[in-house]
C-alpha cells in the first residue's frame, strides 16, 4: 500500500499520527496550511515562545477557531490543536512525531535529544543542527529505536530521494546538488547590504517582515553549504575542500558541469556534492536555470546504458557517459507530511546521516582582529564554507553553527577559516559540544 492508503487506514481506525510542531515560522505555517486536508494526521500542538506568532500562523491558514483547545490533554481527547509556550510539554505528551522547526541549531539539538529520550520520531527541519551534529543524533536515534529524519520539502531530503532512486536503479552517484543564485561578492555580504542582492521591493524590505540575517545566509553561501553538508552526510558523499563551485549553467548542462574535472567537469572528485548558479558571473539570469530545483548526476554502467542516456531526454553530457535527473521545484512545508508519514508508518527516514563526510566551517568575510566577536550565520564576520569532514577535523576548523558570540584570540585574515584554537568557546553549550564531539569522533572510528 502507498502512504496515502496507510494514512486513510489510520483515519478509519481512529488512530491518527499525533504530531507536535516546535516553531511557528514559515515552514511550520506551510505545514499547517496542509495538515487539515491530510487523513490520519492530528497536529496536537505547536510550541513557540512567541505565542502571538503561533496564533497568527493559525489565522493565516484559516484554521477554525472551534478546532483550538486550551491544553494538550484536551487537544488529544477531542482531536483539536493547542498552542504552548514551552516545548517541554510536547515531550511529556502522547505524541508520535516531533517536528523541530526553530531554525536554531543549539536548541534543535536539545529538542532532538528530548524527542529521542521520550521515544518520539524527530523530523529535523533545522538543517543547521543536522550539519553540526546530525551524525551523532542519527546514531542515538537508531539506538533508541526511533527515526531521525530530514524534512521532505526542503531540498536536502528531495535530493536524497533522487540519490535513493539512482542507487536503487543500479547507478553510482557522481554528484548530488541544487541550484541557487550566486555571485562571487556574495561571500562578503552582510545584513547592511543584503537587500542590494535580492529582488524584493523597497516597500517589502522596509516593512520589517524579512529577516536580514536569514536572507544574508541564503545568499552568502552559508545556507547552501549547510544543506549540501547534510546531503553529503546522508549520502556518504565527499565534498571538495575548496567549497561549492556555484558554476553557472542551465538544466541541460547539469551533467556536463557536475562531473569530475578529469573528464571536463568541475568536481575535484566523483561522489561529491555541488551547487550550480542560476545567473552568469555578470549577474544575468540563465534561461532554464536550476534556481529552485535539485538534481543527481549518474554515470552509465556500460555502453548500452550510455546509449539509453542519449535516446531519452535525460540531459546527458557530450560523451553520453553522464546523465542528470532533475526535479524543478521544492514545496517546503507543504510537502512535510511525506517525512512524518514515512517515519510513523514505515519507520524510515526521508534522508538521515550515515556518517560524517561534510562540514560547514566559519570563514572570515573580512580581516578579523583578536578581541572581536564572531556573529555567526548570516552576520557581518563569517560565512559558512563546505569542506570535507576529514579536513575539518584534522585542521580543527570551527563549525559555523558554533561561531555565534564567540571571541577571537587571534587575528584571522579575510578568506581564512577559523579554527577552534582561534576562539574562546562558550562551555555553557555543553550539550551541543558533546554531540559535536561525538560527530567528530566518527572520523577516527571510520579511518
Amino acid at each position: 500500500m502507498n502512504l496515502h492508503s496507510l494514512l486513510q487506514q489510520r483515519e478509519t481506525e481512529g488512530r491518527p499520527i499525533r504530531v507536535g510542531l516546535i516553531g511557528a515560522g514559515r515552514f511550520g505555517t506551510m505545514y499547517l496550511a496542509q495538515a487539515r486536508n491530510i487523513p490520519g494526521v492530528h497536529v496536537v500542538a505547536i510550541a513557540d515562545i512567541n505565542v502571538a506568532r503561533a496564533q497568527g500562523a493559525f489565522e493565516l491558514v484559516g484554521w477554525p477557531a472551534e478546532q483550538m483547545a486550551s491544553t494538550i490533554e484536551e487537544a488529544i481527547a477531542h482531536r483539536t490543536t493547542t498552542i504552548v509556550p514551552d516545548s517541554a510539554q510536547l515531550f511529556d505528551a502522547d505524541i508520535d512525531v516531533i517536528v523541530e522547526a526553530t531554525g536554531n541549531p543549539i536548541v534543535g539539538i536539545d529538542h532532538a535529544l528530548k524527542a529521542i529520550a521520550t521515544g518520539k520520531h524527530i523530523i529535523m527541519v533545522t538543517v543547521e543542527a543536522d550539519a553540526l551534529a546530525g551524525p551523532a543524533l542519527a546514531r542515538r536515534a537508531e539506538e533508541a529505536g526511533v527515526v531521525y529524519s530530514m524534512a521532505f520539502g526542503d531540498q536536502p531530503a528531495l535530493i536524497m530521494e533522487l540519490v535513493d532512486w539512482a542507487r536503487s536503479s543500479g547507478f553510482d552517484v557522481v554528484c548530488a546538488g541544487k541550484g541557487a543564485k550566486y555571485l562571487p561578492h556574495y561571500h562578503e555580504m552582510n545584513p547592511d547590504n543584503v537587500w542590494d542582492n535580492w529582488e524584493f521591493s523597497k516597500e517589502l524590505t522596509e516593512s520589517g517582515q524579512l529577516n536580514p540575517y536569514m536572507h544574508t545566509s541564503f545568499r552568502d553561501g552559508t545556507k547552501a553549504a549547510i544543506e549540501m553538508a547534510a546531503v553529503a552526510n546522508a549520502a556518504g558523499l565527499t565534498p571538495s575542500d575548496e567549497g561549492l563551485t556555484f558554476t553557472p549553467g542551465n538544466i541541460e548542462e547539469i551533467a556536463t558541469i557536475c562531473r569530475p574535472s578529469d573528464v571536463g567537469g568541475v568536481l575535484a572528485n566523483g561522489g561529491s556534492v555541488d551547487v550550480m548558479s542560476s545567473v552568469t558571473r555578470d549577474g544575468e539570469w540563465i534561461p532554464f536555470n536550476t534556481q529552485e530545483g535539485v538534481f543527481v548526476v549518474v554515470k552509465a554502467t556500460n555502453d548500452y546504458v550510455s546509449g539509453c542516456f542519449t535516446e531519452y531526454p535525460w540531459h546527458p553530457d557530450p560523451t553520453g557517459q553522464y546523465a542528470a535527473l532533475y526535479r524543478p521545484y521544492h514545496y517546503v512545508g507543504l510537502e512535510l507530511n511525506i517525512s512524518i508519514a514515512n517515519a510513523a508508518l514505515l519507520g524510515v527516514a526521508t534522508g538521515s546521516p550515515i556518517g560524517f563526510h561534510g562540514d560547514v566551517v566559519a570563514t572570515a568575510k573580512k580581516d578579523l582582529a583578536a578581541g572581536e566577536f564572531l556573529d555567526g550565520e548570516g552576520g557581518y564576520t563569517v560565512w559558512g564554507k563546505l569542506v570535507s569532514a576529514e579536513t575539518s577535523v584534522r585542521e580543527r576548523l570551527l563549525p559555523v553553527a558554533l561561531a555565534h558570540h564567540v571571541e577571537l584570540t587571534h587575528d584571522v585574515p579575510k578568506g581564512r577559516s577559523v579554527s577552534w584554537d582561534d576562539v574562546i568557546i562558550d562551555e555553557s553549550l555543553a550539550t551541543a559540544l558533546e554531540l559535536r564531539r561525538e560527530t567528530e569522533a566518527l572520523i577516527s572510528v571510520s579511518a
